[in-house]
């Protein structure tokens, strides 16, 4: 272990309980999976073992043995998966080509100057173009926090639940990103949280889906209920993948002919904006686990 420093930079922020999977060498891109939900065919061992496409942050993980494993067999870099460690990582970027301006970090100060607050010490990374990532705690209670890219100002994009960042002790195109302030990530301010809380959501009609009365019909409407219940009861950090198996199931119903795909996507698409998961992000894993799903048909007797 001495003579592998990746390794070690992984096992210690595991034991931070920080959830890290693998990156490309010297990449910022996940290493693992190497395909996307809509073209898995569960040949990789890991979705095989779980009966469905299995994504870089369910991947994540603080198990010592798992890291050693993936560690030893490739210098990966390390991708730290925000939502299972309960982070909420405020990105402050630089202006890129050399161009002058201001930088994240000043947009962030004057931010905090507005709330009569400043910019509290906490777990702090330079990144490998000179940015700077502020790690904090995600706050207990209340809504998910999610991914943003703008919306705190120009150069200041957030990641939560559903996003990473490249971890300290990792490399791309050569460049390191260091720890510039080890210490415990502090609570995320509240003037914070005000501005990265989820927009309320409209209010939401019911989906109604015209099925036949007979025994067929109430199959059919089991299945949606049941598969809308999961996307729904998800617990953090699970609903994405909940959603995509619910898809997988309700996309054999639609390639069956029991479901119209219209009234498939409607439903997860309620479902999943009653979990709080946002609507790009649903849109994709709806689009990939509807795919995978029409490749086994299921038929519904009458």
């Amino acid at each position: 272990m001495p003579d592998n420093p990746l390794l070690i930079a992984a096992l210690a922020h595991a034991e931070r309980g920080w959830h890290v999977f693998p990156l490309r060498p010297d990449d910022k891109r996940p290493a693992f999976p190497d395909h996307a939900g809509d073209d898995c065919t569960g040949r990789d061992p890991r979705c095989r073992s779980a009966g469905h496409h299995l994504g870089w942050e369910a991947r994540a993980t603080t198990d010592a043995d798992r890291i050693r494993q993936a560690w030893t067999a490739r210098p990966y870099g390390i991708g730290l998966a925000c939502g299972p460690s309960r982070l909420v990582v405020v990105d402050l970027d630089r202006p890129k080509d050399g161009t002058s301006g201001p930088t994240g970090l000043d947009t962030l100060a004057e931010l905090a100057a507005a709330h009569a607050a400043g910019i509290e010490a906490t777990y702090t990374v330079t990144t490998g173009r000179g940015g700077t990532h502020l790690y904090y705690r995600h706050p207990d209670g209340g809504p998910e926090l999610r991914n943003t890219a703008g919306t705190l100002g120009p150069l200041v994009d957030s990641r939560a639940h559903g996003g990473y960042v490249v971890a300290a002790g990792s490399t791309v195109v050569g460049r390191p990103y260091r720890v510039d302030l080890d210490t415990d990530p502090a609570p995320l301010p509240g003037w914070l949280v005000g501005r990265l809380i989820p927009a309320p959501l409209p209010a939401q009609r019911p989906v109604v889906v015209s099925l036949p009365t007979d025994r067929s019909g109430a199959y059919v409407r089991a299945a949606i209920t049941r598969e809308a219940d999961r996307v729904t009861t998800a617990p953090a950090g699970e609903r994405n993948r909940c959603l995509y198996v619910a898809a997988v199931a309700l996309g054999q119903l639609t390639a069956g002919g029991s479901l119209t795909a219209e009234d498939a996507e409607s439903v997860l698409e309620q479902a999943a904006a009653r979990a709080g998961l946002g609507h790009l992000e649903t849109a994709r894993t709806i689009r990939s686990g509807l795919a995978a799903g029409s490749k086994r048909p299921r038929q519904v007797a009458a």
